[in-house]
Order: structure tokens, then C-alpha cells, then sequence
């Protein structure tokens, strides 16, 4: 008996030096490690391992708890990047560089160095580390945190946590938690300031100082450091010490920072030690714009005002939009039109432009229906605070911040518009539909008239056109008018070297770089496979209009594929990258003439789409990253195809707001019919980005300067312009710039420009008006 107890331990013993030996521990120079088979990097203890994790049809790069179950991730490399395919590698190159790379050759960084690293290791707390040939350490990952702090991590002053999409997209999600250089924690939505009014938790622990440290201990305990590294506040209290378990504070998707407990004796058995806040509503932006958060059995429920309907009802967090179309303050028409409803016990931030105190809720009512911008108002007691859309952090509430009783929300409804904010959008629209039909038959006696008149003409006219386009019997529909190159899915595989590199990726597809077999350099647009039905429509889109616009700052269509279920199409390719990165990123950026000339490149773009090309465009995504630069510095507008085509007579084009935050028209908002003028509105907002050389919204520049609109409107007004642009540049010329800025970017679709009267601006060939105050237009 006792033979075979020893037996059977040294047969464990055997088996687990060999499983032992099977696992990497360091990955040396020339080594790499790939998505397939066991091929990780491992912790010692085997606690954690570093390598690829399944995410999203394809592979991500990160670190994970090996000993549970979930294979929880507690890092990710480059979290915004799209996912990988099996073939990818991790290597540490034979010049001391830790990389991922993918089939075709295409590098993406994992760990930047200042020196080369002769291996990596990842230590049993789970930090991923290089060390150069001295054994020093030159890289780790907990300097670069993701969403998780783990037991010996240290969050410095400056360094945030940012929460993940969900549990199994770790790319960056909307809530983040931060330790500020004044020494207290402070949890806010992703890209608002670091402002009280933004903030949705605080530990309160400005006291300890500035410069002050966050950690973790091995039983879950939350503490601070002060600037020597003593001990000076604790978080939590921490769990009682045991063996076998781990622990990790995370931000969750939901914008709640919990301690977890793992059992790793226990089947990796996950348990929540500790969170913050404990209302799970709190978390400002949980509910999206225009939406409002509703605590139900202690879950948050997402919810519209009265007037609105979710963005997308499937994702309720998105927000919410008007269920009918407000008009603009330049055709006013009686206040009849609306009508007002209450919404009792809930709070937003307040966006109030206008104050008016002893009224009652009758007069509060009139006053929101007599005022073309009031969209709400908040009344509480004897006053009355007038809204602008977005309204934004809403949730329910029986008291307000300050402890009062919570204001009755009064909000501005279409009279034919739903009564429920979350009905469905299809029947919120019912009326406007019949509207549509009514005319639509009234119409139609005419139509046919001219139709019959005109068919013989139209039909040589289409004859004469077949015969100028190449024919393929399966695109007749498809390629009328347009005089593209037609290629096939395998030339276009073979030119992308399997579609290796990638250039950047959007909502309806991934661009990657090319070659033709004349070496001429390309940029293959592959439209998502999973959005075959969208796609098919997004193609028709851009074959149509791109495939008839050619103007020398709009970035050119060479050619389409449109083979079996696949939609590609071919672009010039672009050498200077983004117009972002053109001005940020650049050591070397463009002098005043130059900054000058790039608007002009821009605004003359513009004027094609709008004006001058066969059917009108509206872009409605105008910002930096859709400008591209070519290599003599010419500016030239990406992406035009994916916008909304107007239709002739029609004003309105999409019923959703889109576009890039910060670039935004304030119409997008309010539900109102989207024209030319919104792209006018974004490109105020890049011209000030031109002008100054900077972000729209910075959270590392002073106070006071971190909106750029703000700062511009703020240094116009102080006649302080030599604040913006710090080089030597003409006084009379910046203020001319500004104010051609200020104009486009009015709150009134109506006041703004039209862009060939910018460009004019632009030239010097007229007169700059005054521009009215701008003060509203930062609500946006």
C-alpha cells in the first residue's frame, strides 16, 4: 500500500515536470507565440498567461487569469484594435522588439522600448515585463493599465483605468476611474473633463496630498500612497488572508469599480468583495443622450422622455432621439404646434441658458412653448430653467445633488408625436408616413405624364450610355453611369497580400493597403461581411455618387468589386495619413499659409459636394480623421459615400444623429431637418483645429482651455488672440480666421454660411461681419 502511494506520487511528480516543461516562461529573441495549440506565456505559479484570447470572430492580445474558468483578461495590447486572425504571431524579433504581426508582414507594437529587450517574462502578479541584456527592467505592463488594478499595481497621479465595451470586448468602454495629481479618486464618463460636474464617485481623499498612489493588496485591500510612500488611506477594508485566492479591482462595462475574489482551489469560483457607487444608476451617461436611468429591483432600466425613442432598441445605452422633426428658429411658427408633458422625479446636468424665477408651472409651461430653443425646462419651486438638447446624465431620483426635491422635467412634444418616449420609432412615424403618401398621389398624375413624354428620350439617352461602360451582365443595375475598373475578389486578395495591412477600419468596413501589379499603391475598402445586407446598400451608395464625382480635394474611386458576397472598393492611396495626424502627431507642422491652404483644400471640397457635383452630397462625418493628406500636402475629403444622398425636394436625410463627438451640428439634436449647413458646423470646429494646431477637446490643457471652442470664443472676446497661435503670425489675418469660424459654427443652421461664401471669406474677397455671440453653441 504504502509502495503505491509513493508510486502514485512520483508519477504526479513526473507529469507535472513534464506539463512544466511544455510551458513557456520566457519568450527569448526569435521566439514567438500564435493563437493555435498551447502557445502562451506563463506565470511561474501558472496563475496567469499572456498571448492570444478569442475575441470577436478573430484573436486579441492579452493577459488572463489561466486558473479559472472564464479566463478572465486583466490587460489587452492595443484594446482598440480590431481582431486578429489565426494566423498572427507574437514575437520578440531578433533586434529586441516585442510585436505582433499578421500574415503578409504588417508590425503593430505590443511594448515601445527605449532599448532593446533580450526576453520577456510575465511575473506572478500578473505583470508582463522585458528585460535588457543587463536583467534590468525596460518595459511592464502595469506602467499601462487597461480597466483592472491587480495586487501590486500602482495607479500614479495621472493614471486612469478605463472600463471595457463588456465582458468579452475589452476595447475601451465609456466609464473610467482616475487618480488625480490632487490625491483623490474620481470616477467620470470617457471623454468628459475632469470637472465636478461630470464626475459620478469620488473617495473624497484630496487630503492625503498631492501626488498620491493607488494599490492593491494580496487580500483584496484598497489603499493609498502618499508622494514618500507611506501609507495614508485605506479604500476597503480587505478580506481576511486564505490561501488560493486572487484578487482584482475592475470598471466594469456598467461604470461600477468592483474588488472580485477568485478561488483558485475552488474551480476558479468568482465572487464581488467590494463596489462602488452602490446605485447602479449613477454611472452619468449609463442611459446615453436624451435618455434617463430608472433603478427596477435594484438594475438599471434605460428609458425615454416623453417625444424621444431609442437610438437602437437593442442597445438602449445609445440614447435616445425626438420621434418627430422640430423645425428651425428661422420658420417659427406658432407655439400651437407643441404641446408640453411632465416627467416627475428626474435629474439631468443641467444645459440651462436661460433662468426665469417667480413664475408657476403654468407660466413655466408657456414660456418653453413661446421660445423656439427651449427643447425643456426644469422647474423647481418658483423658477424656471429653460433646456437645450442633449439632455444629458438623466436618472431618476427623489432628490436632487443638493438635497432638494427633484424638479418636474418639462419637455417639448410634437402634438402628433407619441406620448411614450420608448414606443417603437416605425410607429411614432405613422403620421409623417401618410403625409409622405398623400403627396405622393397627388404627384403622381403628373409624374406619369412627364414620364410618358420624356421615355423615349430616356431610353436612347440609357442606350448611348450602356455603350460608353464596360457591360457585365450581372452589374447592368449596378454600374449604369459609372466608368470604374472592375475587379475580382482574388485580384484584390492578391494586391492586399491576403488583406495584411490594415489603414483604418469604420463603421461599414476595413481599409487596407495595396499594390497593382503596375506598383501602384491602393487602398482596398472591404465592407464587413457581417453587415452583407447593409453593405449591399452602403456599395450601391458609394458606386452611385463617388463613381460620379471627381474633384482634385475629394479622395478618388479607381474601381469596385463586386464578386459573389463580396463588396470592395478601391481607392487612391494616400500617403501623409490623416489630417489628425498631420497636425498633431507631425514634429514639423504647417506654418500659417500652409494651415491656410488646407481649409481652402477642405472648403473647396465642400463646395463640390454640396454644389457642384450631379447629386447633391452631404458628408455629415466632417472631421479630422476623414481628411487625408496627400504627399504634397494637399488636403482631400474621405468617406463622402457613406453619407445619405439628398433627395431632390427633400431636405431631411437621416433620422438618426451621426458623426463624430465634438464635430456634431447642435440640428443633429433636436431632431430638425439635416441640411448642407451641418457640414458648415463641423467644419467650423476643424478650422479652429487648423488654426491652432491642436485637439477640439483637450483634458490636458489648463483650465479654461480645454474646449477649444470655448477658448477661442473666450480669447475673441478678451481680444487675447495671440493666445491660440503662438507663432508669428499676422494679427488681422488670425482675426479674420476666428471670425469666419465663429460664423460657421452659430447655433442657427439659417445664420451660418454657405460654404462658397467661406471660401470667399477664406480668399479675402469680401468683407467679415461681426459675428453674434457664440456662447450657446458650446452646450454641444
Amino acid at each position: 500500500m504504502q509502495a503505491s502511494v509513493v508510486l502514485s506520487f512520483l508519477l504526479l511528480l513526473v507529469l507535472s515536470m513534464a506539463n512544466a516543461q511544455q510551458r513557456n516562461f520566457n519568450l527569448s529573441r526569435g521566439s514567438s507565440l500564435s493563437p493555435t495549440g498551447n502557445s502562451s506565456l506563463f506565470s511561474q505559479s501558472g496563475t496567469f498567461a499572456f498571448g492570444f484570447f478569442p475575441f470577436g470572430g478573430g484573436f486579441a492580445v492579452g493577459i488572463w487569469y489561466e486558473g479559472t474558468p472564464q479566463k478572465t483578461v486583466v490587460w489587452t495590447a492595443n484594446r482598440n484594435d480590431p481582431p486578429v486572425s489565426r494566423n498572427a504571431t507574437i514575437g520578440l524579433t531578433n533586434d529586441g522588439r516585442l510585436i505582433l504581426q499578421e500574415v503578409g508582414g504588417q508590425e503593430k507594437t505590443i511594448a515601445n522600448t527605449t532599448e532593446p529587450a533580450l526576453f520577456v517574462s510575465l511575473l506572478d502578479p500578473g505583470n508582463l515585463v522585458l528585460y535588457n541584456s543587463n536583467s534590468k527592467i525596460i518595459w511592464q505592463s502595469f506602467d499601462y493599465p487597461t480597466d483592472t488594478l491587480l495586487p501590486g499595481l500602482l495607479l500614479r497621479a495621472g493614471d486612469q483605468l478605463v472600463s471595457s465595451i463588456s465582458e468579452t470586448n475589452h476595447s475601451m468602454g465609456s466609464f473610467r476611474i482616475k487618480m488625480q495629481t490632487d490625491g483623490n479618486i474620481v470616477m467620470y464618463p470617457v471623454g468628459s473633463l475632469d470637472a465636478p460636474d461630470y464626475a459620478y464617485w469620488a473617495a473624497a481623499t484630496n487630503f492625503v496630498g498631492k501626488n498620491a498612489t493607488l494599490t492593491q493588496d494580496g487580500n483584496g485591500r484598497l489603499y493609498m500612497l502618499n508622494s514618500s510612500g507611506a501609507e495614508v488611506k485605506n479604500i476597503n477594508n480587505g478580506a481576511v488572508p486564505s490561501d488560493g485566492k486572487m484578487y482584482r479591482a475592475t470598471i466594469d462595462a456598467d461604470g461600477i469599480f468592483r474588488v472580485y475574489s477568485h478561488n483558485l482551489i475552488e474551480n476558479g469560483s468568482q465572487s464581488i468583495e467590494w463596489s462602488v457607487p452602490d446605485d447602479r444608476c449613477t454611472p452619468k451617461g449609463i442611459c446615453g443622450i436624451n435618455g434617463y436611468c430608472d433603478l427596477v429591483s435594484l438594475q438599471p432600466v434605460c428609458a425615454c422622455p416623453p417625444g424621444f425613442v431609442f437610438i437602437n432598441q437593442e442597445q438602449r445605452n445609445l440614447g435616445c432621439n425626438r420621434n418627430f422633426i422640430a423645425e428651425s428658429c428661422a420658420f417659427k411658427n406658432d407655439h400651437t404646434e407643441y404641446t408640453i408633458q411632465e416627467l416627475q422625479n428626474i435629474v439631468w446636468i443641467e444645459s440651462t441658458y436661460a433662468i426665469l424665477s417667480s413664475v408657476t408651472r403654468e407660466e413655466c409651461n408657456l414660456a418653453c412653448l413661446e421660445d423656439c430653443n427651449c427643447e425643456a425646462a426644469q422647474f423647481q419651486g418658483q423658477e424656471c430653467k429653460k433646456q437645450k438638447l442633449p439632455l444629458t446624465f438623466g436618472r431618476r431620483t427623489q432628490q436632487d445633488q443638493a438635497g432638494n426635491p427633484s424638479p418636474t422635467t418639462l419637455v417639448k412634444v410634437g402634438m402628433d408625436s407619441g406620448r411614450n418616449g420608448t414606443m417603437d420609432p416605425k410607429e411614432s412615424r405613422k403620421v409623417l408616413r401618410m403625409d409622405i403618401l398623400v403627396i405622393g398621389v397627388a404627384c403622381l398624375s403628373f409624374a406619369l405624364i412627364v414620364l410618358a413624354f420624356s421615355a423615349f428620350l430616356i431610353f436612347r439617352y440609357r442606350l448611348w450610355a450602356y455603350k460608353k461602360i464596360p457591360y457585365k451582365t450581372n452589374d447592368q443595375g449596378l454600374i449604369e453611369d459609372v466608368t470604374l475598373r472592375a475587379f475580382t475578389y482574388n485580384e484584390l486578395e492578391v494586391a492586399t497580400s491576403g488583406f495584411s495591412e490594415q489603414l483604418g477600419k469604420g463603421a461599414f468596413g476595413t481599409v487596407f493597403k495595396g499594390t497593382l501589379s503596375g506598383q501602384r499603391t491602393i487602398a482596398v475598402k472591404r465592407l464587413h461581411q457581417e453587415m452583407v445586407a447593409d453593405g449591399e446598400v452602403e456599395f450601391r451608395n458609394e458606386m452611385r455618387s463617388i463613381g460620379r464625382t471627381h474633384h482634385r480635394n475629394l479622395v478618388r474611386l479607381l474601381g469596385y468589386c463586386h464578386d459573389g458576397s463580396n463588396r470592395l472598393l478601391v481607392y487612391e492611396y494616400m500617403s501623409n495619413g490623416t489630417l489628425s495626424g498631420y497636425l498633431l502627431k507631425s514634429q514639423l507642422k504647417p506654418n500659417w499659409e500652409e494651415r491656410i491652404n488646407i481649409a481652402l483644400d477642405i472648403a473647396r471640397g465642400i463646395l463640390y459636394l454640396h454644389e457642384e457635383c450631379e447629386t447633391r452630397i452631404i458628408h455629415c462625418d466632417l472631421n479630422p480623421n476623414n481628411i487625408l493628406m496627400d504627399e504634397y500636402g494637399c488636403a482631400k475629403i474621405a468617406d463622402f459615400g457613406v453619407a445619405k444622398l439628398l433627395i431632390p425636394d427633400h431636405s431631411r436625410t437621416l433620422t438618426g444623429v451621426r458623426g463624430t463627438r465634438g464635430y456634431v451640428a447642435p440640428e443633429w439634436h433636436k431632431g430638425m431637418p439635416i441640411t448642407v449647413k451641418a457640414d458648415i458646423f463641423s467644419f467650423g470646429i476643424m478650422f479652429f483645429v487648423i488654426i491652432c494646431c491642436r485637439k477640439s477637446v483637450d483634458n490636458d490643457a489648463l483650465e479654461g482651455e480645454a474646449i477649444l471652442v470655448k477658448w477661442v470664443n473666450d480669447c475673441f472676446e478678451a481680444d487675447e488672440l495671440s493666445k491660440l497661435v503662438p507663432d508669428e503670425v499676422d494679427q488681422q489675418s488670425l482675426k479674420r480666421m476666428i471670425k469666419i469660424g465663429l460664423w460657421c459654427i452659430e447655433e442657427d443652421p439659417e445664420v451660418r454660411p454657405s460654404i462658397k461664401k467661406v471660401i470667399q471669406m477664406l480668399e479675402g474677397t469680401i468683407e467679415i461681419a461681426e459675428p453674434p455671440s457664440t456662447q450657446s453653441s458650446f452646450q454641444h
